[in-house]
């Protein structure tokens, strides 16, 4: 019973954290300042542990531990699911310093905000880690619903209210697609774990054959559905409204952590399930299918990205546009599975960092009443407040892919991961689609050092937390640290491709 708590150490050490945060919240004593003021502390410790016990777990080894199979095949503890810990810990850590200063600054300082984002956070850590259909969709509701109130934040906006409304009601048809395909699998194998799954479709487990037509089914339904959960073209209709109306570090979790957690998800059932060679083929397989939603995630949300007024819904639709690259990893894993899937861990990791940043930089350059919102808002903010606009620049140069950044070494992997895998023309429109994004990152750096405001227009003025500015250090030291030294991060992703192998298949 020790060594398996050990071996959950990571999950258990944030969860006992969030509700150690609900008593202080209940039961604490209320400052002038208000709860986020300790709570956001409180918080980034619990996902800092997190994160300290994760990769202390990846460096000993899984292996070496005797408790890591006693959860099996629920929760797999492998070197797979323990980065993955170590990501999420990490950008929901960022995304609670970002609200012990958001929060007090727009009056939005209530308690319950960081209970939501720690527990949200145990969903997706159990989403990264399941290796069963019945804990996989107990980890995707509790991060989803988390989620859906964080998004619904602002009590008072009805562009929240819309936001966590869309999100909720097409979340759930999302979730009933991947339990009516779940649902599927367990008839025509009667297996719920996905490695027993997957041997019935290999024809590996008893002699068992199962029935090809509602396989293909059941894919589909469960593609569809991790389709809408990393937000991915034509299942994306949600993402904008629910970003610009949630509170900013809500959006910054959204698109860091949940993206993270679903792709994680998504590596777990293809690989585990949809492994076979019959599956991961061009004719009746998924990899035509996931190739497809990479070319309209890419070049509808760059093209529509351009077009924003907004700097959030713009950030919005990078998102999604990074989830289309993303894609194109995942479909090189059909030739080169461990090098491809490392870098898409590896692009999961810098992308958490530069997005992050980018989120805390926005904060940063808008207080109450005078809040960077639109393109017009950062007019002329690089010459009155040079140090927010720099921030700024830096994370979106990163997200651009320009060196020496994380976000260039990730691009160059998932580059290099699809030529490797022959998917020559893929790989291009990969490449095409960064110079139409670098056209609307460079807008903004346009507006800020090269506009002046307009005659009677609000004029953004940064606002000042310690907490923003650390998570805008943080992201900035991660973000140079990966892009000066990437094969130390590769390293890492590829070990744990390889720790986490057997548990996938």
């Amino acid at each position: 019973m020790k060594d398996a708590l050990i071996a959950l150490a990571p999950m258990l050490v944030v969860a006992l954290g969030g509700l150690g945060l609900m008593l202080t919240e209940a039961f604490g004593s209320q400052r002038e300042e208000g709860p986020a003021s300790d709570l956001a502390l409180g918080t980034f410790v619990v996902f800092l542990v997190g994160a300290i016990v994760a990769g202390a777990l990846w460096i000993v080894g899984p292996e070496n531990l005797p408790g890591a199979p006693a959860a099996a095949p629920w929760l797999i503890v492998d070197r797979f699911s323990l980065f993955f810990e170590l990501v999420l810990c990490l950008g929901a850590g960022l995304a609670a310093l970002m609200a012990g200063g958001y929060l007090p600054e727009h009056k939005l300082d209530r308690g319950e905000f960081f209970p939501l984002l720690v527990f949200s956070t145990v969903g997706a850590m159990i989403l990264a880690a399941s290796g069963d259909l019945l804990s996989l969709f107990i980890g995707l509701e509790t991060m989803s619903i988390g989620v859906y109130a964080m998004v619904g934040f602002r009590r008072g906006s009805l562009r929240s209210t819309e936001g966590a409304v869309k999100y909720f009601l097409l979340g759930s048809f999302a979730a009933a697609l991947l339990l009516y395909g779940g649902a599927l699998l367990y008839g025509v194998t009667g297996k719920t774990d996905l490695a027993s799954i997957g041997a019935v479709i290999r024809g590996g487990l008893g002699g068992r054959q199962a029935d090809f037509g509602m396989l293909l089914l059941a894919m589909v339904l469960i593609t569809a559905g991790l389709a809408f959960k990393v937000s991915a073209v034509p299942f994306h209709m949600w993402t904008p409204d629910a970003y610009e109306g949630a509170p900013t570090p809500a959006t910054s979790f959204m698109a860091v952590a949940v993206k993270s957690a679903a792709f994680a998800m998504m590596l777990r059932v293809l690989l585990g399930v949809f492994g076979d060679k019959a599956s991961m083929s061009w004719g009746a397989g998924w990899p035509p299918l996931l190739a497809t939603l990479a070319v309209l995630t890419m070049t509808i949300s760059n093209l529509v990205a351009g077009r924003q007024e907004s700097v959030k819904r713009m950030l919005a639709y990078s998102s999604i546009a990074h989830a289309g690259y993303v894609l194109v990893g995942v479909v090189a894993m059909i030739k080169q599975e461990t090098g491809a899937q490392g870098s898409v861990m590896f692009y999961l990791l810098s992308y958490t960092v530069s997005t992050a940043g980018a989120f805390a930089a926005l904060i940063l350059c808008g207080s109450r009443g005078r809040e960077a919102v639109s393109y017009e808002d950062l007019a002329g903010i690089g010459k009155r407040h040079p140090a927010a606009a720099l921030a700024l620049s830096f994370f979106l140069l990163s997200l651009a892919g320009m060196p020496p950044t994380a976000g260039f070494f990730a691009k160059l992997y998932v580059a290099r991961a699809g030529i490797g895998a022959g998917l020559n023309v893929l790989t291009v429109l990969l490449l095409l689609n960064s110079v139409i994004a670098a056209y609307y990152y460079l807008r903004v750096l346009v507006f800020m050092y090269m506009r002046e405001p307009a005659p009677g227009a609000v004029i953004a003025v940064p606002m000042r937390s310690g907490y923003v500015n650390a998570a805008l250090i943080l992201s900035a030291a991660l973000v140079l640290l990966i892009g000066l030294w990437p094969t130390t991060s590769l390293g890492m992703a590829l070990d744990s491709v390889l720790g986490g192998a057997q548990a996938l298949r």
